[in-house]
């Protein structure tokens, strides 16, 4: 397992990274509310204070008041104002209110109320001229007692003539008064965001390493790069199923040994595979055999663990369809030598009697043996019709096939219309399907309850083609279909005429050369099954002499 060599583990980092996000979030989100609080305590303070003007300018009294002050002909006495109504009034509204300061000038601007009595019949310090103009002015201003949000209001007479002004204000420390407590509840929610935020990603980050088990993605890009490299380049296939039967991994030597088409994601029973193969996918043997579309898979199973949590199985598919085909032929080589030895040393024993007669001087013995040596041939194979064929190479072949049968209690015979012209070329092919299918007759034979117990085969020449049938006296198929690739052990296989992979072997080997391998009959009450195989350019004709004598 490769180690990452960063300093810090990547769920770390995604967690500082996204509690740095979540923490700027709240930020920004904390100074929009702020920036919104704010506002609001501003124009609340604005609207209050234009209320009060309002109220104040609309009172009978105030109006008449100012309106008799502003006609008179010269300034109003100062010291007639602080002990004035309109003085006592202010004062009065601006206690009950909370106000700054309430504030009453006449058309000229002259202060005839304010809270400082000092100040009274002088000029106000603020404009005031868009005032008695008949419009309410409401905004935030610095005066004599501070910055502040006030509302000025005209006061008009009975007339509806602005002769004085009413402003109220209210000092910009009691506008946000109730800020602190404001920040305070804005703060705790951001506090509570990211504590949240930060138990929610811890969760997060331990769901994250338990799903993919403590593996980093630095690691995950190796892990698929090895993954890759492993399962492209080997030529045995990889098949992964986890714990519910889903195919999850499988690569293209899989895909093309079982012929399937993007098996991942999907339920392995769903593929149509062989009983064989779905016990050993999911672990309930460890090894078995398949064979599927004519190939001879071997299947090895091991389950996959990690951290002590069963993950599923893998299937590793071998295909050893060529070594098993070898080995038919290398079985079948096997018997024609152990044939020619038999017949060398048949044949050295021979030469020692004509030998011994010719020593003896008796000629006429001698003639004689050797005559009826050239007559029989070297060795006398137990194969009736055995001369019938001109070929060598299934001279031997068969003959050694047919010591094979004698010990096993079975005669070999070659059929009456068995003919072939030339010469075998292909005797490895040859040897592999017609030793295959005299070595199942055989066997049929043997297990069946007909005597005597006999296999016959036929071979004759198409050409360049070699055609053979062979019949058995054993038992017939009984419904069984030998020629369907199953695998071994499959119910309703016919274990007599193989185990299900020698047949599709020797079909594949008929069809590379362009020929076949098919069931004739499956048997009745007179004989077994027989099976007959073409063989293409197996033969090569003797060329035909059509000189005649003179």
């Amino acid at each position: 397992m490769p180690k990452t060599t960063n300093r810090w583990r990547f769920a770390t980092r995604a967690l500082l990274l996204q509690l740095a996000a979540v923490a700027l979030v709240v930020a920004l989100c904390t100074g929009v509310y702020l920036a919104l609080a704010v506002q609001q305590l501003r124009a609340e303070a604005q609207s209050t204070a234009l209320g009060i003007a309002r109220t104040l300018a609309e009172d009978p009294q105030v109006r008449a008041e100012v309106a008799r002050i502003s006609a008179a002909s010269g300034p109003p006495d100062a010291a007639s104002l602080k002990n004035g109504d309109l003085q006592r009034t202010a004062l009065d509204v601006a206690a009950r209110t909370g106000a700054l300061f309430v504030v009453i000038t006449d058309e000229d601007g002259i202060r005839l109320a304010h809270p400082t009595s000092a100040r009274l019949g002088e000029v106000v310090s603020t404009p005031f001229a868009d005032v008695l103009a008949g419009n309410e002015v409401v905004e935030w201003q610095t005066g004599t007692l501070g910055e502040s949000a006030r509302a000025k209001v005209p006061v008009r007479n009975a007339d509806g003539t602005p002769v004085g002004e009413i402003s109220v204000g209210f000092e910009r420390t009691g506008v946000f008064d109730d800020l602190p407590p404001l920040l305070s509840v804005i703060g705790l929610t951001a506090v509570g965001a990211l504590t949240l935020s930060l138990l929610a990603f811890q969760l997060l980050r331990r769901r994250w390493e338990r799903l993919t088990f403590g593996v980093q993605p630095e690691e995950l890009v190796a892990l698929v790069q090895n993954q890759t490299a492993v399962l492209d380049g080997v030529d045995d296939g990889v098949l992964a199923v986890d714990t519910a039967g889903i195919v999850r991994v499988s690569n293209a030597a899989a895909d093309r040994m079982l012929g399937l088409d993007a098996p991942v994601g999907r339920p392995l029973v769903d593929l149509g595979l062989p009983p064989a193969l779905l016990e050993t996918a999911s672990g309930r043997v460890a090894r078995s055999s398949a064979v599927i579309e004519e190939r001879v898979l071997y299947l090895d199973s091991r389950p996959v663990e990690r951290a002590g949590r069963r993950l599923g199985d893998v299937l590793i598919i071998r295909d050893r369809t060529d070594l098993i085909a070898l080995t038919e032929r290398l079985e079948s080589v096997r018997a024609v030598t152990a044939a020619l030895r038999v017949q060398r040393h048949e044949f050295a024993n021979r030469m020692h009697v004509a030998a011994g007669l010719l020593d003896a001087d008796r000629i006429p013995d001698a003639r004689a043996f050797l005559g009826e040596l050239v007559e029989r041939g070297s060795v006398a194979f137990p194969v009736v019709g055995l001369d019938l064929l001109g070929d060598a190479f299934l001279h031997s072949f068969l003959g050694a096939k047919g010591i094979e049968a004698g010990e096993r209690g079975v005669a070999l015979r070659i059929a009456d219309d068995t003919q072939v012209i030339g010469s075998i070329i292909e005797p490895e092919d040859v040897a592999a399907v017609l030793g295959n299918l005299v070595d199942n007759a055989v066997t049929a034979a043997v297990a069946g309850d007909r005597a005597p117990r006999w296999v016959e085969v036929a071979v004759l020449g198409d050409g360049d083609a070699l055609v053979v049938t062979v019949a058995d006296s054993g038992r017939g198929l009984g419904g069984a279909d030998p020629m369907s690739p199953r695998s071994p052990g499959d119910d309703g296989a016919d274990r007599v005429h193989g185990h299900g992979l020698g047949l599709p072997l020797a079909r594949e080997i008929a069809r590379r050369s362009g020929g076949d391998l098919w069931l004739i009959d499956p048997g009745g009450p007179e004989h077994g099954a027989v099976f007959a195989a073409r063989l293409g350019a197996a033969v090569s004709i003797a060329p035909t002499d059509d000189r005649k004598s003179p």
